[in-house]
């Protein structure tokens, strides 16, 4: 075993405390690795929560999906976990060497902890889920949280001839940098109207935005027959939804979902690269918050600025 500082869920009804916990020393080509930043993801408090789709129920846990960390020789990397025990809110973590990518020594750590996993849910659903049509047409259904804002960029960067975004916050609609934007409260037939010829979906709230909005969008198309990729990546406002079954015989529609399980570990991988890349350079904007990781009880309970993600600094950075 290995003792280190972490973040400890003790409680699922709680935040992490920050102490001394002992995880599993490495085993079969594992490496430890000093973390020096970690997001606190929607996906982290998730699992903190206990209630996302991949967790175990287990506890005490370490939260943390990913992050930047420096190996033994001094380098900078890139990691990404899959572990629902032992997560990278910690001075150290043990990851597997093919979940992780080297950086480059001058990366801003923090941008990169920040940002990779927001940004992967529509980068790697865009590159690994479906063909993207050449000029699309894409509409981002929940396009002011963090990872939907990336995905109104990330569009453009992969060639998209329209965004369309919609989202309840006017405000904060009219800051994205898309063609056109569509408040919620405006309703379905709104919708309907502005994104009737759309080629793909990214599909942040799901819920009954996605129950109101999938028919009415369906209904308005002049060309049923013509490919209509909904993508479902998040699930904000409600983890279901009431579909007809005339919306998947009366349209040429293709509903799938992006996320953990659905792409293997070596196409997440294979993406990453290019992904840091776009992050370093400014091709995604990304705006940060940071603290110490022993102050993470009290972060957790902070609520986020709009638009902004913290990071949290482990002890060894």
């Amino acid at each position: 075993m290995i003792t280190t500082d972490a973040a400890v869920v003790e409680r699922f009804d709680a935040p992490p405390r920050f102490r001394s916990f002992d995880i599993p020393a490495p085993t079969g080509g594992q490496e430890v690795v000093d973390v020096l930043a970690t997001g606190l993801h929607p996906r982290v408090r998730s699992g903190a929560r206990g209630d996302h789709y991949t967790s175990t129920g287990a506890i005490p846990l370490i939260p943390g999906v990913d992050g930047v960390g420096r190996r033994a020789d001094g380098t900078l990397v890139y990691f990404a976990l899959d572990d629902d025990r032992f997560g990278s809110m910690a001075a150290q973590v043990v990851v597997d060497p093919r979940r992780v990518i080297p950086l480059p020594p001058n990366v801003d750590v923090e941008r990169i902890a920040a940002g990779m996993n927001p940004a992967m849910s529509s980068w790697v659903a865009l590159r690994r889920r479906i063909a993207m049509p050449a000029k699309a047409a894409v509409l981002v259904h929940g396009a002011t949280g963090n990872a939907g804002g990336m995905a109104v960029r990330i569009a453009r960067i992969f060639g998209a001839h329209t965004v369309i975004a919609t989202d309840r916050d006017r405000e904060r609609l009219a800051a994205l940098d898309a063609d056109v934007v569509v408040a919620l409260d405006d309703g379905p037939a709104a919708l309907a109207e502005a994104a009737s010829g759309v080629d793909v979906v990214l599909d942040y709230l799901w819920g009954p935005p996605t129950e109101q909005a999938l028919p009415a969008l369906l209904r308005a198309r002049t060309d049923r027959s013509r490919p209509l990729d909904w993508v479902e990546i998040g699930s904000v406002a409600g983890p279901d939804i009431s579909l007809p079954s005339a919306a998947l015989r009366s349209a040429h529609l293709r509903l799938i979902g992006s996320g953990q399980g659905s792409i293997g570990g070596r196409e997440y991988l294979a993406e990453l690269p290019s992904l840091v890349e776009a992050l370093s350079d400014g091709s995604i904007d990304v705006r940060t918050e940071s603290a110490p990781l022993s102050e993470v009880e009290r972060v957790w309970t902070v609520p986020e600025q709009p638009g902004v993600r913290t990071v949290l600094r482990a002890a060894r950075g």
